[in-house]
């Protein structure tokens, strides 16, 4: 048997089913891993090795007696350090929540615990999640596998590491501006932020009560689809969940797109990007061409002003939860952070309403785009992962936001996969994005690039 840690999750579920290999090898496994490469990446805050063990010996058990809970039993996975975990301590990468520990489980972990899966561990992120680098003045930075002097994207960037490097089998994350869809580009892993209300908040530290979304993130389109349908569905306990019925997402996920209109975000917001981006974009689009699709350039030049509104609500937003904590204790705050969210507070009733409208808006639009097209693709990140050293989180934010921010704003379904590599050798992550429920749009259309490309399958050098 080759290294376990290299398997997907659809590999390793097919395995495991059969016998053929144990939920306790599985897991030792990536916990050596861990032990021998994390010290070089932070991908994780908390390691929860005896946890994890005593999850993947039940496991077993169970699959001795005949129990098997679906593909994720005896899978091990891990969690941004933003759900809560009973019994494990939860920080948000913060210092006013480094000793917290809580005593329920997040709704989305109790659905991944009842599908049988395995927790690692909780993985390093930006500090309350509002920003995009993972550069995190409290526990550290992660680092990016493909290049460790350079970021990982974030907020979720822990998450995005670990993938990469095969440190866990797959990761849950939070998106509110970007924060699953920009690790996963610059780390060649992929993204889904679903539609918002698809995956409960329940129990997951709030940025934004407006525009926070939780999602999966792993090495395939196929092991993010396994992810969705475990913890997708209506929760009455959150109050912005949406009651509407799941799809099967595996059903047609290789169905391919044949016949399919899809749009190509060519205009001066979303083409303002490296030219190595642009390229990569361009050629995927001429992939879903040759899988028997048509592509029509179309002008999104208000995506723009979609994600300047996005960021003045998240910024609002999230003063507004930490008002106490930006009252009495504003120097536990890093600067980045700190200077955003005083940002944030300054914003009038009126500039905020003012956003709301053009949120509202800004759906509208979209929705009549997907009247007349089943997708839309852009880029992921308009550059490829910068540098640690000097970066500044702030400036950073505004840019590697650009595309993924829109989508928020909006709340639609979107995944970011890798499409190419630089001339550096770093990924490039294409965006593909639908209208409202149509996460199985999306990853049908991401399985159907995979399968026509060889993308997926590369992994950082050495790794």
């Amino acid at each position: 048997m080759s290294d376990l840690t290299h398997l997907t999750i659809a590999e390793a579920a097919d395995l495991l089913a059969r016998r053929e290999i144990a939920a306790v090898e599985l897991t030792e496994a990536h916990l050596r891993r861990i032990d021998a490469h994390d010290a070089r990446l932070n991908s994780f805050i908390t390691i929860t090795s005896d946890h994890a063990l005593t999850q993947a010996r039940a496991a077993d058990a169970e699959l001795t007696r005949g129990i098997r809970r679906g593909p994720l039993h005896g899978i091990p996975l891990a969690l941004k350090d933003l759900y809560d975990t009973a019994g494990i301590r939860t920080t948000a990468g913060s210092t006013f929540f480094a000793d917290r520990v809580p005593d329920t489980d997040a709704r989305a972990v109790t659905l991944l615990y009842q599908a049988g899966a395995v927790l690692l561990g909780k993985l390093n992120m930006h500090e309350w999640a509002l920003g995009v680098t993972n550069i995190n003045p409290h526990y550290g930075p992660s680092r990016n596998p493909w290049d460790p002097s350079r970021i990982t994207g974030g907020s979720s960037g822990g998450a995005a590491a670990a993938l990469a490097a095969g440190l866990c089998m797959g990761a849950l994350g939070s998106d509110t501006g970007g924060s699953i869809r920009i690790p996963a580009s610059l780390c060649g892993i992929v993204g889904l932020k679903p539609t918002f209300g698809r995956v409960s908040l329940q129990g997951v530290i709030p940025l934004s009560w407006n525009l926070d979304h939780a999602g999966p993130m792993a090495r395939t389109v196929t092991d993010a689809a396994l992810l969705l349908q475990a913890i997708a569905g209506y929760d009455p306990d959150d109050p912005v969940s949406v009651a509407l019925p799941v799809d099967n997402l595996l059903a047609t996920l290789d169905a391919g797109v044949t016949g399919w209109r899809i749009a190509l975000a060519t205009d001066a917001h979303f083409g303002e990007a490296d030219p190595e981006v642009i390229s990569a974009v361009r050629r995927a689009a001429t992939v879903f061409e040759e899988l028997g699709a048509r592509v029509e350039a179309v002008d999104l030049s208000q995506g723009r002003e979609a994600a300047q509104m996005n960021a003045l609500m998240t910024t609002s937003d999230a003063a507004a939860f930490h008002r106490d904590r930006l009252r009495d204790h504003p120097h536990r705050f890093g600067a980045d952070v700190l200077a955003r969210m005083e940002r944030g507070a300054q914003f009038t009733s009126t500039e905020y309403i003012l956003a709301r409208r053009f949120q509202s808006e800004w759906r509208r639009r979209l929705e009549r785009l997907f009247d007349q097209f089943d997708l839309l693709l852009t880029p992921a990140t308009p550059i490829t992962a910068p540098v640690i050293e000097g970066l500044d989180s702030i400036e950073a934010a505004r840019q590697l936001t650009r595309c993924t921010a829109p989508f928020n704003l909006a709340g639609l379904p979107a995944l970011s996969l890798p499409c190419g590599l630089s001339a550096a050798g770093l990924p490039i992550g294409l965006q593909i994005v639908a209208a409202p429920w149509n996460e199985a749009r999306v990853l049908r259309a991401g399985r159907a690039f995979e399968n026509a490309t060889q993308w997926h399958r590369q992994t950082p050098p050495g790794w």
